[in-house]
């Protein structure tokens, strides 16, 4: 059983006017992890048998993640440091890293500041109250009555949700422009005495970096935003998020989660693009998030696709990592850039994150 919830947005034949992609950018900080470093510092960090080591070794290689990039040095990441302290660090470097993409979105989409009108913001690798938002508006020029969104438990479905939520807005205010800003920073979460696999995994596969994109209702070519639904899956609340102990943010992620996906996705897919009018040969671009390389790969099997279909997919996840919410607009530029559609061309987007939910989206090139 799953249940469903469907945007109130019209269907993909229906005549509710749509928004549309206008611009993405990303932002990434300076210093880079290699699959080297990792292997370097693994042994050194975690107090686990050499057995252990060993067989982590094997996971990093077949991990398919190159290099992540981070706030801080390596040797300064692993140090232990009180929650007060990452905290403090997380709010200095999302305002920065969240400037840096936002500034770029807007210059990239010919708009000012006092040109939007929502600002959805998403994180779930600190806490911050004001919210980024919020600091942003002074320090950008946003005008005062701005409507402000910021997402925080939605973890690595957020940043698709988002797009979910400003296709809602505009689609009830038309002609407005919606901003959305995903920063996380995930090593700020690193924890060197936790050996549970969970953890283990997690600093394989998770990197830090920022991405904005605008959606707008007015005229623009870029892709529309036809429809989004979403998908709670049930008994499903251990599989993905955060314990927060007094040494920080530690990871909860179950081994089982790329299984509980693949045993569901074919079925969610189908039922989504067939209430919707479509059917699973008139997608032609793949945009999803992939979690894992073991996770993307039960997806390709499942959906019956290739690698060459989700070629984007696997290359943020080689370069930057996983990104949480960030992943998914790290991935939609890597296609509006590298492989857009042709006008009339569909595409799908899926991201998936703690509840435990996936959010879907039908896109449409102009």
């Amino acid at each position: 059983m799953v249940f469903l919830i469907q945007s109130n947005a019209a269907s993909a034949n229906g005549h509710a006017p749509h928004a549309t992609i206008a611009a993405t950018a990303t932002a990434l900080p300076p210093h880079k992890i290699t699959r080297d470093d990792v292997k370097y510092y693994f042994g050194k960090v975690f107090a686990v048998p050499e057995r252990r080591i060993e067989a982590m070794m094997s996971i990093v290689d077949n991990a398919a993640v190159h290099q992540r990039h981070a706030i801080f040095p390596i040797e300064y990441t692993i140090e232990p440091r009180p929650l007060s302290q990452t905290n403090n660090e997380y709010m200095e470097h999302a305002i920065k890293l969240g400037r840096e993409a936002s500034e770029k979105c807007l210059k990239r989409a010919n708009l000012r500041p006092e040109d939007i009108d929502l600002i959805i913001t998403v994180s779930c690798t600190g806490f911050m109250i004001p919210s980024l938002d919020a600091h942003l508006i002074h320090l950008m020029g946003f005008r005062d009555n701005i409507r402000r969104m910021p997402f925080t438990e939605l973890g690595c479905a957020a940043g698709a949700m988002a797009l979910s939520r400003a296709a809602d807005y505009i689609r009830s205010n038309p002609g407005t422009n919606v901003l959305i800003l995903s920063v996380e920073l995930p090593s700020l979460t690193f924890q060197r005495k936790d050996i549970s696999q969970a953890n283990l995994i997690s600093s394989i596969l998770f990197g830090d970096g920022a991405a904005a994109v605008i959606v707008t209702g007015k005229p623009s070519p870029g892709p529309r935003i036809l429809v989004t639904e979403t998908y709670t899956f049930p008994d499903s609340l251990g599989a993905m998020g955060f314990d927060l102990r007094d040494s920080g943010f530690h990871i909860l992620l179950s081994k089982d989660v790329p299984e509980m996906i693949g045993a569901k996705i074919k079925c969610l897919v189908h039922g989504f693009l067939d209430r919707h009018g479509k059917t699973r040969a008139d997608i032609k671009g793949w945009i999803l998030h992939p979690g894992g390389a073991r996770l993307l790969g039960n997806v390709e099997q499942e959906l019956g696709l290739c690698k060459c279909d989700t070629q984007p997919s696997w290359d943020i996840l080689a370069t930057v990592g996983n990104l949480s919410s960030a992943t998914i607009l790290f991935i939609l530029q890597e296609w509006l850039e590298k492989r857009p559609l042709k006008k009339g061309e569909h595409a799908m987007a899926a991201a998936f994150g703690p509840g435990f939910s996936a959010e879907f989206l039908l896109l449409q090139w102009n």
